[in-house]
């Protein structure tokens, strides 16, 4: 199964109206990738250049960092095992990168993710620059109580909890993510679901 079909939910209906969803669903995505990266480029005084941000990301001040990231009970509950050098599986790697991301410069990241006992640096920079290309939205809840199901790992601490895992309530994501979102909800609209 790629990531693709792990991170997106699939269309239900007919394979054309799934393909043609798919279709949409990566083309609006390469242009909100664009359009974030020019914005991110435009609001910390960087220059764009073939393409490419000129000025990297900086110290992850955008989204505040490790304090902020620590507001969720998720995350911080990902940061404290990886700080104690554990095991938190593909799921919870994947979670942790799509997130951080926002918070983070991409080398801390890596760096976390490489506190993780069974992955190296190697990996590490691999997944994110994959998350990065597809440019992935942190997931819903829903998503990472599957995804937790499918590991040993216990990605959220208090899967009771409603609001364990609720990204979206517990942190201030960029501006370019919550418009990702709205868009993907309207190709959805626009194929007939």
């Amino acid at each position: 199964m790629s990531e693709r079909e792990v991170v997106l939910d699939q269309a239900e209906g007919g394979a054309e109206s799934a393909e043609a969803l798919r279709q949409a669903m990566e083309r609006a995505e390469k242009a909100e990738a664009e359009l974030a990266r020019l914005k991110k480029g435009a609001a910390a005084g960087g220059e764009v250049e073939a393409g490419h941000e000129v000025e990297a990301r900086g110290d992850g001040s955008e989204g505040g960092g490790e304090e902020e990231l620590r507001k969720d009970s998720m995350m911080a509950h990902l940061l404290d095992s990886l700080e104690a050098g554990k095991d938190i599986g593909h799921y919870g790697r994947l979670v942790f990168a799509m997130v951080a991301r926002h918070f983070l410069p991409e080398d801390e990241v890596v760096g976390w993710l490489t506190r993780d006992k069974d992955f190296s640096e190697e990996q590490a920079e691999v997944m994110m620059r994959q998350v990065e290309s597809r440019d992935y939205n942190p997931p819903r809840r829903e998503r990472i109580v599957e995804w937790q199901a499918q590991q040993e790992f216990p990605i959220l601490p208090n899967p009771e909890d409603p609001d364990c895992g609720n990204l979206y309530r517990n942190l201030k994501f960029p501006e370019a993510v919550y418009e990702h979102i709205g868009h993907y909800q309207e190709e959805k609209i626009k194929a007939g679901e």
